[in-house]
Protein backbone atom coordinates (compact mmCIF):
# COMPACT_ATOMS: atom_id res chain seq x y z
CA UNK A 1 0.00 0.00 0.00
CA UNK A 2 1.30 2.95 -1.19
CA UNK A 3 0.47 5.31 1.75
CA UNK A 4 2.22 2.99 4.27
CA UNK A 5 6.11 3.77 4.60
CA UNK A 6 7.38 0.25 5.31
CA UNK A 7 8.01 -3.09 3.70
CA UNK A 8 9.52 -6.11 5.20
CA UNK A 9 13.15 -5.86 3.69
CA UNK A 10 14.57 -9.01 2.16
CA UNK A 11 17.74 -10.43 3.74
CA UNK A 12 20.99 -8.96 2.99
CA UNK A 13 22.13 -12.26 2.06
CA UNK A 14 19.35 -12.87 -0.31
CA UNK A 15 19.78 -9.59 -1.41
CA UNK A 16 23.33 -9.77 -2.58
CA UNK A 17 23.48 -13.36 -3.67
CA UNK A 18 20.49 -12.38 -6.39
CA UNK A 19 22.03 -8.50 -6.76
CA UNK A 20 25.70 -9.98 -7.66
CA UNK A 21 24.77 -10.95 -11.30
CA UNK A 22 24.00 -8.27 -12.06
CA UNK A 23 27.23 -6.06 -11.55
CA UNK A 24 28.99 -8.19 -14.06
CA UNK A 25 27.88 -7.00 -16.87
CA UNK A 26 24.49 -9.08 -17.86
CA UNK A 27 22.86 -8.45 -21.39
CA UNK A 28 22.38 -4.99 -22.83
CA UNK A 29 18.45 -4.13 -22.08
CA UNK A 30 16.38 -4.75 -25.64
CA UNK A 31 16.15 -1.56 -28.07
CA UNK A 32 12.95 0.67 -27.01
CA UNK A 33 11.32 2.95 -24.99
CA UNK A 34 13.05 4.08 -21.38
CA UNK A 35 11.02 2.85 -19.17
CA UNK A 36 9.89 4.08 -15.37
CA UNK A 37 9.09 1.37 -12.79
CA UNK A 38 7.18 2.90 -9.60
CA UNK A 39 4.60 1.44 -6.88
CA UNK A 40 1.57 3.76 -7.63
CA UNK A 41 -0.80 1.81 -9.13
CA UNK A 42 -3.47 4.14 -7.93
CA UNK A 43 -2.48 6.34 -10.78
CA UNK A 44 -3.49 5.90 -14.23
CA UNK A 45 -2.40 7.59 -17.63
CA UNK A 46 -4.71 10.07 -16.58
CA UNK A 47 -3.08 11.44 -13.13
CA UNK A 48 -0.34 14.38 -12.08
CA UNK A 49 1.92 11.68 -11.95
CA UNK A 50 1.83 9.97 -15.02
CA UNK A 51 1.97 13.43 -16.87
CA UNK A 52 4.95 14.41 -14.77
CA UNK A 53 6.74 11.47 -16.27
CA UNK A 54 5.63 11.81 -19.45
CA UNK A 55 6.90 15.66 -19.22
CA UNK A 56 10.77 14.50 -18.17
CA UNK A 57 11.06 12.00 -20.47
CA UNK A 58 10.08 14.43 -23.42
CA UNK A 59 12.32 16.99 -22.17
CA UNK A 60 15.17 14.53 -21.97
CA UNK A 61 14.57 13.57 -25.30
CA UNK A 62 12.70 9.95 -25.23
CA UNK A 63 9.35 8.47 -25.11
CA UNK A 64 8.82 6.93 -21.51
CA UNK A 65 7.15 3.80 -20.70
CA UNK A 66 5.94 3.80 -17.13
CA UNK A 67 5.23 0.41 -15.59
CA UNK A 68 3.59 0.32 -12.02
CA UNK A 69 3.98 -2.80 -9.37
CA UNK A 70 2.60 -3.14 -5.89
CA UNK A 71 5.36 -1.65 -3.09
CA UNK A 72 6.70 -5.52 -2.35
CA UNK A 73 6.03 -7.05 -5.76
CA UNK A 74 8.13 -4.13 -7.44
CA UNK A 75 11.06 -5.26 -5.02
CA UNK A 76 11.19 -8.36 -6.14
CA UNK A 77 10.60 -7.71 -9.93
CA UNK A 78 13.59 -5.26 -9.80
CA UNK A 79 15.76 -7.88 -8.40
CA UNK A 80 14.62 -10.44 -11.02
CA UNK A 81 15.49 -7.94 -13.43
CA UNK A 82 18.84 -6.62 -12.54
CA UNK A 83 19.85 -10.72 -12.10
CA UNK A 84 18.71 -10.64 -16.17
CA UNK A 85 19.67 -7.56 -17.01
CA UNK A 86 16.13 -6.17 -17.90
CA UNK A 87 16.58 -3.59 -15.32
CA UNK A 88 14.61 -0.82 -15.76
CA UNK A 89 16.22 2.68 -16.60
CA UNK A 90 14.48 4.80 -13.78
CA UNK A 91 13.12 3.12 -10.53
CA UNK A 92 11.11 3.98 -7.60
CA UNK A 93 11.33 2.29 -4.57
CA UNK A 94 10.87 2.41 -1.13
CA UNK A 95 13.60 4.31 0.99
CA UNK A 96 15.12 1.12 3.02
CA UNK A 97 15.32 -0.93 -0.23
CA UNK A 98 17.96 1.70 -1.73
CA UNK A 99 21.03 0.98 0.23
CA UNK A 100 20.05 -2.91 -0.54
CA UNK A 101 19.95 -2.57 -3.79
CA UNK A 102 23.30 -0.05 -3.87
CA UNK A 103 25.58 -2.74 -2.21
CA UNK A 104 24.11 -5.39 -4.50
CA UNK A 105 25.62 -3.39 -7.25
CA UNK A 106 22.19 -2.61 -8.86
CA UNK A 107 21.97 1.25 -8.80
CA UNK A 108 24.29 3.66 -9.74
CA UNK A 109 25.61 6.56 -7.71
CA UNK A 110 24.44 10.24 -8.74
CA UNK A 111 27.92 11.40 -9.27
CA UNK A 112 28.23 8.61 -11.81
CA UNK A 113 24.78 9.82 -13.38
CA UNK A 114 24.20 12.88 -12.55
CA UNK A 115 21.27 13.42 -10.56
CA UNK A 116 20.52 16.35 -8.97
CA UNK A 117 20.18 15.94 -4.81
CA UNK A 118 21.32 19.49 -3.81
CA UNK A 119 17.47 20.79 -3.15
CA UNK A 120 16.81 17.29 -0.88
CA UNK A 121 17.00 17.75 2.63
CA UNK A 122 20.07 16.00 3.95
CA UNK A 123 18.26 14.00 6.90
CA UNK A 124 15.78 12.76 4.17
CA UNK A 125 18.54 11.73 1.28
CA UNK A 126 20.54 10.11 4.15
CA UNK A 127 18.53 6.90 3.32
CA UNK A 128 20.22 6.60 0.21
CA UNK A 129 23.84 6.85 1.71
CA UNK A 130 25.86 3.57 0.89
CA UNK A 131 30.05 2.99 0.17
CA UNK A 132 29.89 6.95 0.62
CA UNK A 133 27.83 7.66 -2.29
CA UNK A 134 24.21 8.53 -2.74
CA UNK A 135 21.98 6.65 -4.84
CA UNK A 136 18.80 8.60 -5.48
CA UNK A 137 16.34 11.63 -4.62
CA UNK A 138 13.50 11.40 -2.73
CA UNK A 139 10.22 12.04 -4.17
CA UNK A 140 8.66 12.60 -0.92
CA UNK A 141 8.32 11.74 3.09
CA UNK A 142 5.63 10.57 5.09
CA UNK A 143 5.78 9.78 8.98
CA UNK A 144 4.65 9.31 12.06
CA UNK A 145 2.58 11.72 14.75
CA UNK A 146 -0.51 11.74 17.26
CA UNK A 147 -3.79 12.28 15.89
CA UNK A 148 -5.87 13.34 18.74
CA UNK A 149 -9.66 13.32 19.05
CA UNK A 150 -9.82 17.10 20.44
CA UNK A 151 -13.77 15.66 21.80
CA UNK A 152 -12.06 13.38 23.97
CA UNK A 153 -9.77 15.46 25.42
CA UNK A 154 -11.60 18.81 26.23
CA UNK A 155 -14.51 16.17 27.99
CA UNK A 156 -11.00 14.98 30.10
CA UNK A 157 -9.64 18.44 30.69
CA UNK A 158 -6.69 18.09 28.53
CA UNK A 159 -5.18 20.70 27.13
CA UNK A 160 -3.83 19.21 24.16
CA UNK A 161 -0.38 21.97 23.88
CA UNK A 162 0.29 20.65 27.35
CA UNK A 163 1.69 17.71 25.92
CA UNK A 164 5.14 18.21 25.70
CA UNK A 165 7.30 15.10 27.03
CA UNK A 166 6.00 11.73 27.84
CA UNK A 167 5.19 12.65 31.97
CA UNK A 168 2.79 14.95 30.28
CA UNK A 169 1.51 12.67 28.25
CA UNK A 170 0.72 10.06 30.46
CA UNK A 171 -0.67 12.48 33.02
CA UNK A 172 -2.61 13.59 29.62
CA UNK A 173 -3.86 9.65 29.36
CA UNK A 174 -4.38 9.49 33.26
CA UNK A 175 -7.20 12.35 32.49
CA UNK A 176 -9.13 10.27 29.90
CA UNK A 177 -8.68 6.68 31.25
CA UNK A 178 -10.40 8.85 34.41
CA UNK A 179 -12.74 10.09 32.47
CA UNK A 180 -14.38 6.99 31.54
CA UNK A 181 -12.83 6.69 27.50
CA UNK A 182 -9.86 5.33 26.02
CA UNK A 183 -6.10 6.53 26.12
CA UNK A 184 -3.72 5.66 23.19
CA UNK A 185 -3.71 3.22 20.53
CA UNK A 186 -0.45 2.28 17.96
CA UNK A 187 0.89 -0.32 16.13
CA UNK A 188 3.01 -3.31 17.75
CA UNK A 189 2.70 -5.89 15.59
CA UNK A 190 5.42 -8.14 14.89
CA UNK A 191 6.50 -7.05 11.33
CA UNK A 192 8.61 -4.19 10.29
CA UNK A 193 5.27 -1.87 10.83
CA UNK A 194 6.10 -2.65 14.48
CA UNK A 195 9.39 -1.64 14.59
CA UNK A 196 8.36 1.55 12.91
CA UNK A 197 5.95 2.88 15.21
CA UNK A 198 8.23 1.96 17.83
CA UNK A 199 11.32 3.96 16.79
CA UNK A 200 9.90 7.08 17.42
CA UNK A 201 10.13 6.19 21.66
CA UNK A 202 12.51 4.65 20.84
CA UNK A 203 15.02 7.65 19.65
CA UNK A 204 12.95 9.85 21.26
CA UNK A 205 14.55 8.33 24.48
CA UNK A 206 18.07 8.62 23.05
CA UNK A 207 18.44 5.10 21.90
CA UNK A 208 20.27 4.07 18.73
CA UNK A 209 20.25 1.21 16.54
CA UNK A 210 23.66 0.12 17.11
CA UNK A 211 22.97 -0.60 20.51
CA UNK A 212 19.20 -2.21 21.31
CA UNK A 213 19.78 -2.96 24.74
CA UNK A 214 20.96 0.14 26.46
CA UNK A 215 18.63 1.93 29.49
CA UNK A 216 17.53 4.23 26.99
CA UNK A 217 16.12 1.93 24.94
CA UNK A 218 14.67 -0.08 28.16
CA UNK A 219 12.92 3.04 29.04
CA UNK A 220 11.08 3.41 25.85
CA UNK A 221 9.76 -0.17 25.84
CA UNK A 222 8.90 0.00 29.45
CA UNK A 223 6.75 3.49 28.43
CA UNK A 224 5.07 1.50 26.61
CA UNK A 225 4.57 -1.66 28.57
CA UNK A 226 3.27 0.67 31.56
CA UNK A 227 -0.05 1.79 29.16
CA UNK A 228 -0.73 -1.18 28.51
CA UNK A 229 -0.32 -2.31 32.71
CA UNK A 230 -2.38 0.85 33.91
CA UNK A 231 -5.11 0.51 30.40
CA UNK A 232 -4.19 3.69 28.62
CA UNK A 233 -3.82 1.28 25.85
CA UNK A 234 -5.88 -1.60 24.41
CA UNK A 235 -4.34 -5.24 24.58
CA UNK A 236 -5.08 -5.17 21.06
CA UNK A 237 -1.91 -2.89 19.95
CA UNK A 238 -0.09 -6.34 20.14
CA UNK A 239 -1.66 -7.73 16.84
CA UNK A 240 -2.32 -4.00 14.98
CA UNK A 241 -0.91 -3.13 12.02
CA UNK A 242 -1.15 0.91 11.33
CA UNK A 243 -4.53 0.34 9.41
CA UNK A 244 -6.37 -1.53 12.68
CA UNK A 245 -4.83 0.84 15.12
CA UNK A 246 -6.77 4.02 12.78
CA UNK A 247 -9.95 2.18 12.85
CA UNK A 248 -9.66 1.95 16.80
CA UNK A 249 -9.13 5.66 17.11
CA UNK A 250 -12.02 6.19 14.05
CA UNK A 251 -14.42 5.04 16.82
CA UNK A 252 -14.09 8.11 18.63
CA UNK A 253 -13.51 6.51 21.94
CA UNK A 254 -9.95 7.49 22.11
CA UNK A 255 -8.03 10.20 22.97
CA UNK A 256 -4.98 9.58 21.05
CA UNK A 257 -3.34 7.34 17.54
CA UNK A 258 0.10 7.28 16.76
CA UNK A 259 -0.16 7.09 12.64
CA UNK A 260 0.89 8.78 9.01
CA UNK A 261 0.28 11.12 6.78
CA UNK A 262 -1.04 9.19 4.95
CA UNK A 263 -4.45 9.28 7.50
CA UNK A 264 -5.31 12.73 6.40
CA UNK A 265 -8.16 12.09 4.15
CA UNK A 266 -9.69 9.35 6.95
CA UNK A 267 -9.25 12.06 9.59
CA UNK A 268 -11.21 14.06 7.76
CA UNK A 269 -13.91 11.74 7.03
CA UNK A 270 -14.06 10.55 10.46
CA UNK A 271 -16.82 12.39 11.75
CA UNK A 272 -15.26 14.29 15.12
CA UNK A 273 -12.79 16.89 15.50
CA UNK A 274 -8.99 16.26 15.15
CA UNK A 275 -5.50 17.41 15.45
CA UNK A 276 -2.18 16.46 15.34
CA UNK A 277 1.01 16.88 17.86
CA UNK A 278 4.24 15.70 16.80
CA UNK A 279 5.39 12.65 18.60
CA UNK A 280 7.23 14.04 21.81
CA UNK A 281 11.06 12.81 22.99
CA UNK A 282 11.00 11.48 26.70
CA UNK A 283 12.38 14.93 27.99
CA UNK A 284 10.80 17.30 25.76
CA UNK A 285 10.78 18.28 21.92
CA UNK A 286 9.92 16.40 18.80
CA UNK A 287 11.02 12.53 18.96
CA UNK A 288 12.68 11.45 15.59
CA UNK A 289 10.25 9.57 13.65
CA UNK A 290 11.24 7.49 11.06
CA UNK A 291 11.13 8.28 7.05
CA UNK A 292 8.99 6.71 4.58
CA UNK A 293 8.42 7.42 1.08
CA UNK A 294 9.91 6.49 -2.34
CA UNK A 295 13.28 7.71 -3.73
CA UNK A 296 13.85 8.08 -7.88
CA UNK A 297 16.98 6.00 -8.71
CA UNK A 298 19.20 5.01 -11.61
CA UNK A 299 19.53 0.94 -11.89
CA UNK A 300 22.86 0.36 -13.68
CA UNK A 301 23.05 0.04 -17.75
CA UNK A 302 24.43 -1.47 -20.95
CA UNK A 303 25.89 2.43 -21.35
CA UNK A 304 27.26 5.44 -19.30
CA UNK A 305 24.83 7.66 -21.98
CA UNK A 306 22.17 5.80 -21.14
CA UNK A 307 22.27 6.02 -17.72
CA UNK A 308 22.78 10.18 -18.18
CA UNK A 309 19.57 10.27 -19.80
CA UNK A 310 17.94 8.32 -16.93
CA UNK A 311 20.16 10.70 -14.58
CA UNK A 312 17.76 13.70 -16.81
CA UNK A 313 14.76 11.59 -16.34
CA UNK A 314 15.19 11.28 -12.59
CA UNK A 315 16.28 14.76 -12.07
CA UNK A 316 13.17 16.10 -13.59
CA UNK A 317 10.50 13.55 -11.97
CA UNK A 318 12.37 15.40 -8.56
CA UNK A 319 13.11 19.11 -9.14
CA UNK A 320 10.89 21.54 -7.33
CA UNK A 321 9.57 22.69 -10.37
CA UNK A 322 7.56 19.45 -10.97
CA UNK A 323 7.68 17.29 -7.46
CA UNK A 324 4.59 19.72 -5.84
CA UNK A 325 1.60 17.84 -7.57
CA UNK A 326 3.15 14.14 -7.28
CA UNK A 327 3.45 15.36 -3.36
CA UNK A 328 0.34 16.43 -3.45
CA UNK A 329 -1.48 13.64 -4.76
CA UNK A 330 0.96 11.05 -2.81
CA UNK A 331 0.02 12.60 0.56
CA UNK A 332 3.56 13.75 0.67
CA UNK A 333 5.42 16.05 2.64
CA UNK A 334 8.18 16.74 0.25
CA UNK A 335 11.73 16.76 0.32
CA UNK A 336 13.00 19.80 -1.09
CA UNK A 337 12.11 22.77 1.76
CA UNK A 338 10.71 25.23 -1.04
CA UNK A 339 8.33 22.82 -1.79
CA UNK A 340 6.90 22.38 1.94
CA UNK A 341 6.71 26.19 2.44
CA UNK A 342 4.71 25.85 -0.78
CA UNK A 343 2.25 22.95 0.93
CA UNK A 344 2.27 25.03 4.15
CA UNK A 345 1.03 27.70 2.43
CA UNK A 346 -1.95 25.94 0.86
CA UNK A 347 -2.56 23.70 3.82
CA UNK A 348 -1.89 25.39 7.13
CA UNK A 349 -2.55 21.99 8.76
CA UNK A 350 0.42 20.38 7.25
CA UNK A 351 2.57 22.14 9.39
CA UNK A 352 3.28 19.77 11.81
CA UNK A 353 3.88 16.86 9.62
CA UNK A 354 6.53 19.37 7.81
CA UNK A 355 8.06 20.24 11.14
CA UNK A 356 8.37 16.11 11.80
CA UNK A 357 10.06 15.67 8.46
CA UNK A 358 12.58 18.03 9.03
CA UNK A 359 13.29 15.86 12.36
CA UNK A 360 12.66 12.85 10.85
CA UNK A 361 15.05 9.55 10.02
CA UNK A 362 15.78 7.30 7.83
CA UNK A 363 16.11 3.77 9.43
CA UNK A 364 18.91 2.91 7.02
CA UNK A 365 20.81 6.05 8.11
CA UNK A 366 23.79 6.09 10.86
CA UNK A 367 25.57 3.60 8.24
CA UNK A 368 22.98 0.78 9.02
CA UNK A 369 22.63 -0.09 5.48
CA UNK A 370 21.42 -3.58 4.69
CA UNK A 371 22.31 -4.33 8.55
CA UNK A 372 18.60 -2.62 9.01
CA UNK A 373 16.50 -5.88 8.67
CA UNK A 374 18.54 -7.75 10.71
CA UNK A 375 18.10 -5.06 13.79
CA UNK A 376 14.40 -4.75 13.22
CA UNK A 377 13.53 -8.26 13.68
CA UNK A 378 14.60 -9.04 16.73
CA UNK A 379 13.33 -5.41 17.98
CA UNK A 380 9.63 -5.76 17.09
CA UNK A 381 10.37 -9.66 18.86
CA UNK A 382 11.44 -7.74 21.82
CA UNK A 383 8.27 -5.57 21.60
CA UNK A 384 6.55 -8.06 21.76
CA UNK A 385 7.80 -10.45 24.40
CA UNK A 386 7.73 -7.16 26.51
CA UNK A 387 3.74 -6.33 25.47
CA UNK A 388 2.36 -9.94 26.16
CA UNK A 389 4.69 -10.56 29.80
CA UNK A 390 6.42 -13.18 28.33
CA UNK A 391 9.87 -11.12 28.60
CA UNK A 392 10.80 -7.71 31.40
CA UNK A 393 11.73 -5.16 28.52
CA UNK A 394 15.36 -4.92 29.79
CA UNK A 395 15.54 -8.88 28.89
CA UNK A 396 13.61 -9.00 25.98
CA UNK A 397 15.69 -5.99 24.84
CA UNK A 398 19.32 -7.94 25.55
CA UNK A 399 18.04 -10.73 23.67
CA UNK A 400 17.69 -9.02 20.96
CA UNK A 401 20.41 -7.44 20.95
CA UNK A 402 22.04 -10.62 21.14
CA UNK A 403 20.50 -11.86 18.07
CA UNK A 404 21.33 -8.37 15.98
CA UNK A 405 24.97 -9.01 16.88
CA UNK A 406 25.15 -12.31 15.95
CA UNK A 407 23.26 -11.88 12.59
CA UNK A 408 25.38 -12.36 9.28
Amino acid sequence: MKRHPFIRLLSAAVAATTLAACSSGGTAPAAGPFTVWDPYPQFDASSAWAKVVDKCGAEAGVKVTRQAFDTTDLTNKVLLAAQQGTAPNVLVVDNPVVSTLAEGGVLKSNADTGLDAAQAAPNLLAAAEAKGQTYGVPIGANTLALYYNKTVLTAAGVDPASVRDWASLDAALAKVHAAGKKGITFSAIGTEEGSFQFLPWFWGAGANLTDLATPAATSALAQWKSWLDKGYAPNSVIGNTQTTSWQEFATGEYAFAENGTWQLQNAKKAGFAYGVLAIPARTGGAAPAPTGGEFVTVPAQSSPDTEKTAGKIASCLTSPANVLDSDTALTYVSAVPSVQEKQVAAQPELKVWVDAVKVAKGRTGDNLGTRYPRISEPLWGAVQAALTGAKAPDAALAAAQATAASAK
